[in-house]
């Protein structure tokens, strides 16, 4: 399983690695929204831990790792105090913040779909929930800030896709029961290297074939 790739302590600290810059996100947006800090406390908390919360709850774990581990609630506040003191800053660095955000994407979509198996789930519901884990946080976020949740827009490079596939590599290896440390961690870097080319080269999913009308594209909002 995924836990035998790193010692407990290292999967802790890649864990609130994440959760930190997924809260960085959350955060510059509410700044962006012109929110005052409360806003931006709650938008990076809801990023960063959104997704995790969602799936232990669905499958049980409960109550939910943000509420028993301090550092997992404290580490998006961390977050949000920097970016409210040096949020321009931080937007200069954006390059650096989504590199290390795809890394959470790949680490979040195999563990909560490992986490969610152990807990009983079947196989296509298990890598549902593990893309829920990486992507739901953004979810939550652009809704709360009343925008289109970033990972159903036409016009943003592949975000939800990546976790799709890194989810669905630990399934397959669940079936012929070849997971272990080494295709675990194959699942993650994959899912890395696929966000990070799509935002190199801009891949984005295809849109609905033969499409008649350009309406749907110039009534769509700006990135």
């Amino acid at each position: 399983m995924l836990t035998e790739l790193f010692t407990p302590s290292v999967q802790h600290a890649l864990d609130l690695v994440g959760i930190f810059v997924f809260a960085i996100s959350g955060a510059l947006l509410a700044v962006r929204k012109n929110f005052d800090v409360f806003g931006i406390a709650v938008l990076a908390e809801v990023t960063a831990l959104g997704g995790g919360i969602f799936r232990d709850v669905i499958i049980g774990a409960v109550p939910p790792a943000a509420f028993t581990d301090l550092g997992y609630f404290l580490t998006p506040l961390i977050a949000a105090c920097l970016v409210f003191f040096l949020h321009p800053h931080v937007e200069r660095i954006q390059v650096g913040v989504n590199v290390f955000d795809a890394a959470g994407l790949g680490l979040f979509c195999v563990a909560g779909t490992v986490k969610a198996y152990d807990y009983g789930l079947g196989l296509t519901a298990s890598a549902a929930l593990g893309l829920a884990t990486a992507v739901g946080g953004g979810v939550l976020r652009d809704v709360l800030a009343n925008e289109v949740p970033s990972l159903l827009r036409w016009d943003r490079d592949l975000y939800a896709v990546p976790a799709i596939v890194g989810a669905a590599m630990v399934v397959l290896c669940i079936q012929f029961d070849t997971l272990n440390a080494y295709t675990s961690g194959t699942a993650v870097l994959t899912a890395f290297l696929l966000r990070l080319l799509a935002m190199r080269f801009h891949w984005r999913a295809p849109r609905a074939y033969n499409r008649s009308s350009a309406r749907a594209e110039r009534d769509a909002p700006a990135a």
